[in-house]
C-alpha cells in the first residue's frame, strides 16, 4: 500500500517508489530505472511538435461519449490533452487521479477542457475512468496516431521474442509494444499547438500548479481571484 505524506504529484511518486523499493527485486528496480534513464537520455526536444504547429484533425474514441474530433474539441476554447500509457499503469493512475483533484477544477475556471489519451482500446480504458471517477474525457488515440505525429511514441528497449503472456500489446489490445511518453499538450483554435511538455521519465510529470501557470500564459486568461 502506497502511503503518501507529501500530497503533490512528486510526493505521490516518491511514495510509489518507496513502496517499490520495499517490495520489488533489485533486478526489477534496476530495469525500471534503466528504461526511464534511456528515454531521458534519448529525448530530443527539437524532434517533437512545437508551439505554433498546426495539428491534423485527429479523432478519438471516448469511453462514454463516442467519437471526439480535435476540431470539435477546440471549437469554443482550448483543450488540454494528457497522454498516458494504459489503464493499468500505476504511474498513470497516480497522475490522472491527481490531475482530477488538482488540475481539473482550475482549468474548468479557465474554460479549458481536458482529454486523457492512451493508445489502449476504449473498452479497456473504461476501468481507469470509473476507478477514479475522472471528471474529464478519457479516450483512445487509435494506433498512437496523434502520439506518433507529435513525436512521443516509443517502444521499450527490452522486448522479449516471442512476447510473453500479459505483454503490453495484449494489455492495450493494440498488438504493439508502442506507447506514448507522458505528455501535456495544449491545443487552441485552428488546432494550433499552444504549449507542450513531455516527460521521458514517467515518474517526473508536471504539478497541476505548473500546468495552470503555463495554460494561463499561453491563453492570456487568468482565473478569477
Amino acid at each position: 500500500m502506497v502511503n503518501v505524506v507529501d500530497d503533490t504529484l512528486q510526493g505521490r511518486y516518491a511514495a510509489l517508489q518507496a513502496e517499490r523499493q520495499r517490495t520489488w527485486s533489485a533486478t526489477q528496480l534496476a530495469g525500471n530505472a534503466r528504461q526511464r534513464q534511456i528515454l531521458v537520455d534519448r529525448f530530443d526536444p527539437t524532434a517533437i511538435v512545437q508551439s505554433g504547429d498546426t495539428l491534423p484533425d485527429f479523432s478519438f474514441a471516448e469511453v462514454d461519449d463516442g467519437s471526439l474530433s480535435l476540431t470539435g474539441l477546440v471549437a469554443q476554447a482550448p483543450v488540454l490533452l494528457i497522454f498516458f500509457r494504459f489503464a493499468g499503469c500505476p504511474a498513470c493512475n497516480i497522475a490522472l487521479s491527481y490531475y482530477a483533484e488538482h488540475l481539473y477544477p482550475a482549468l474548468s475556471k479557465l474554460g479549458v477542457s481536458i482529454v486523457a489519451l492512451s493508445p489502449q482500446r476504449a473498452d479497456r480504458l473504461v476501468e481507469i475512468k470509473k476507478r477514479h471517477q475522472l471528471p474529464f474525457w478519457v479516450a483512445s488515440d487509435h494506433d498512437n496516431g496523434l502520439g506518433r505525429h507529435i513525436g512521443i511514441a516509443f517502444e521499450p528497449d527490452d522486448r522479449p521474442t516471442p512476447p510473453p503472456a500479459g505483454w503490453i500489446g495484449e494489455v492495450t489490445g493494440t498488438s504493439s509494444w508502442e506507447l506514448p511518453q507522458p505528455t501535456i499538450l495544449l491545443v487552441g483554435a485552428g488546432r494550433e499547438v499552444r504549449w507542450v511538455h513531455v516527460s521521458p521519465d514517467w515518474l517526473d510529470r508536471p504539478e497541476a500548479s505548473d500546468i495552470v501557470r503555463e495554460v494561463e500564459a499561453a491563453t492570456g486568461v487568468r482565473r478569477a481571484a
